[in-house]
């Protein structure tokens, strides 16, 4: 690590305690101040889950369109036919099309960020499997990404809709702003999140769901807060 930013890293810790736990107004005002990069930083969130994502019927997966997106610009590409093409560009998409836009993705055309299918494109989407799977684009009906109504889809994404699955180690990581959002706006979206993640509390998680809960900027060292105030329910043992 260079000198300078050792050092503004150095003094930006100075007196933080890591052990502590904040509200989500408390974090989110610690997160900004030790924010110290030069650039503007995202904000990110762990939430530590009481599941077991081996068990099928424990695996915590969707969608959330969080109040006041994620600050990042989201190229959306939609794969439809006909009026459902006409609609995705209408709304916004960056890439609309069908077998054309197959042919354009399998040459390496991968200049976006989210995918949208509709059904009857599933078979062609299918094909890309190897080059969409491992980027964690295929469109997946669980997330809404495959669906009909592709003009909202596409609305959804570029207004910050967040797609999140909880990891191998019972984590859900997502991006929840930036680091020049209001205070006030990032305790929205850390709030959004954590009442969209309690709601899909799987009914056979047993024990107490909400584990832990962290945000931090991408420099920036974890900052807990206390989950009793992050979320409303899922710390009961059941």
């Amino acid at each position: 690590m260079p000198k300078k930013i050792a050092k503004k890293r150095n003094e930006a810790l100075s007196g933080f305690d890591r052990q502590k736990f904040h509200t989500v107004d408390e974090a989110v005002a610690v997160v900004k101040k030790l924010a110290y990069a030069k650039f503007d930083e995202s904000v990110d969130i762990a939430v530590r889950l009481g599941v077991n994502p081996k068990h099928a019927d424990q695996m915590v997966r969707g969608a959330v369109v969080l109040p006041h997106g994620t600050g990042k610009t989201v190229r959306v590409a939609v794969f439809a036919k006909g009026e459902k093409e006409k609609e995705a560009r209408d709304a916004g998409a960056d890439f609309a099309g069908a077998d054309d836009l197959v042919t354009l993705v399998q040459g390496g055309m991968l200049d976006f960020d989210r995918v949208i299918a509709t059904p009857d494109m599933m078979g062609a989407v299918g094909k890309l499997g190897r080059i969409l799977g491992p980027r964690g684009l295929m469109p997946n009906p669980k997330v809404g990404s495959v669906t009909t109504d592709v003009a909202r889809a596409v609305k959804e994404a570029k207004a910050g809709k967040v797609e999140y699955r909880v990891d191998k180690a019972g984590v859900v990581h997502a991006r929840i702003g930036q680091k020049s959002f209001d205070g006030s706006k990032l305790t929205d979206n850390v709030r959004a999140m954590m009442s969209e993640l309690v709601a899909k509390k799987p009914n056979t998680a047993k024990g107490i769901y909400v584990r832990s809960v962290t945000i931090s900027s991408t420099m920036g060292p974890g900052v807990r807060i206390d989950t009793s105030d992050a979320a409303t329910t899922g710390q009961e043992e059941v």
